[in-house]
């Protein structure tokens, strides 16, 4: 499985990186992520986009309104952001998401750099300490 997870990470940042050297920083965050979609989708990714998120709550399942970015492979989550810097916040967020999915592996992808690698940030959570950042 870690194998797998692997896999699909580094085409994540593969085609990230692909797509922000074609654009560059300055549009909106759905225009990176629809060019990401179809970057992936190249790769034979299976990707969805905006998926609902519900939460539990005293044994009931809520649609509190939280939807995950993208969730690539029924495995791992990215939250596309294009802010001045990735915040604490932003951090949580994907956390949260992580969690509530029981994902293992997301990324925050900062579109808003001069270089890609600027803007990538690995996020585990329940993974061996070694995988996790």
């Amino acid at each position: 499985m870690i194998k797998k997870i692997e896999g699909i990470a580094t085409d994540i940042v593969d085609c990230a990186i692909k797509v922000h050297r074609e654009l560059g920083p300055g549009l909106l965050e759905s225009t990176y992520q629809h060019c990401l979609v179809h970057e992936l989708r190249k790769r034979g990714r299976k990707v969805f986009t905006e998926v609902s998120l519900p939460i539990i709550y005293d044994g009931q399942k809520i649609d509190a309104g939280y939807r995950i970015d993208m969730l690539i492979d029924d495995l791992l989550i990215i939250e596309n952001k294009t802010v001045e810097s990735l915040l604490p916040i932003h951090m949580a967020q994907l956390l949260t998401y992580l969690k509530l999915h029981k994902s293992n592996l997301g990324f925050l992808l900062n579109w808003n750099v001069r270089l890609m690698k600027q803007g990538i940030k690995r996020v585990g959570h329940n993974l061996p300490e070694s995988k996790r950042f």
